[in-house]
């Protein structure tokens, strides 16, 4: 079963569902193309008749990515592109309760640390700079600098304490340890600009990475001088991928050729591909209660949350 959202007039970014409820996800969401104009984001929850608006929040500026807290089911962050990182409480219908305003350019990508008791948040930013976050600090805690170019995508590490990894525009994944404050393997992954990366949920030492290229890569963090892999299929860049919490062998992909594809990653060509959108798709994500079902977001206005066939 599918079920789709349309947005008012909002050009999606980002979708995360929650980690906490199996109907709810977040989107975000921006006027005219993340040009120009305020953004949206939007908290749903998916019923028999449909997805429902639980809360609408505008915002003086385009959102770009937002991300759950890991330790309360009503907390979560969006990320701005007058640089600001906002926090919102879906008890309160109002607005932000915090805004973290402290990169100097867009903030591209924000991911809440799984690991327990931690409670950090990692940014990336137009401004090539990586931000480590405590909701109780209105200041970072640390800058990641050395990324030559945009910082496109960050995520923490699910299985390893304090590592990140970022893709960026410099063409580089790198993969960070905070304790540390520098990355500790830098690795070469693409001939053009690495829009996302994320992490394996069944192997801590396995990445992959999407490209303006129109490939997917995978890379083991202990020998990163070749790809593990590589998926080809997609006409145009490749927007953000995400593995399977339920496979190990399965990832998904959005791109600006419209479409969502659904890989093996022992097989070189998609399992399944999704033509629901009509124009570039943005957002991507896994529900990680019920197995097989994705949310994906593009520039057309529309949210789908449905389970593929190959899922």
């Amino acid at each position: 079963m599918k079920v789709t959202f349309k947005t008012n007039n909002r050009h999606g970014y980002s979708v995360k569902f929650s980690p906490y409820f199996e109907t709810r996800f977040a989107c975000c969401t921006s006027q005219n193309f993340g040009i120009a104009g305020q953004g949206t984001l939007y908290v749903c929850d998916v019923n028999p008749a449909g997805v429902q608006p639980l809360h609408v929040y505008d915002w003086k500026d385009a959102l770009f990515d937002v991300t759950w807290a890991e330790n309360n089911e009503h907390v979560l962050i969006a990320a701005a592109g007058d640089g600001a990182l906002l926090l919102y409480d879906t008890n309160n219908p109002k607005g932000p309760l915090r805004v973290y305003q402290e990169h100097s350019k867009e903030v591209n990508s924000v991911d809440w640390s799984q690991t327990r008791g931690e409670n950090l948040i990692v940014s990336g930013s137009w401004d090539t700079t990586l931000k480590l976050w405590s909701v109780e600090s209105p200041r970072s805690l640390t800058t990641l600098a050395g990324h030559e170019s945009i910082v496109y995508c960050v995520v923490w590490s699910p299985r390893l304490p304090g590592i990140l990894a970022s893709a960026s525009g410099d063409k580089t994944l790198r993969v960070w340890d905070r304790r540390l404050g520098k990355a500790q393997c830098v690795i070469p992954a693409h001939q053009t600009e690495v829009l996302t990366c994320d992490w394996s949920k069944y192997d801590q030492n396995y990445l992959f990475t999407g490209s303006v290229d129109c490939s997917i890569r995978g890379w083991d963090i202990r020998n990163p001088s070749r790809p593990t892999c590589e998926l080809t299929g997609h006409r145009f860049a490749v927007r953000r991928i995400k593995t399977s919490p339920f496979d190990g062998n399965r990832l998904a992909s959005c791109s600006y050729d419209f479409t969502v594809r659904t890989w093996d990653i022992q097989q070189p060509h998609a399992m399944e591909i999704i033509e629901h959108h009509t124009e570039f798709v943005y957002g991507l994500d896994f529900n990680l209660h019920l197995p097989g079902q994705l949310a994906d977001c593009g520039w057309d206005s529309l949210i789908h949350v449905h389970r593929p066939k190959s899922l």
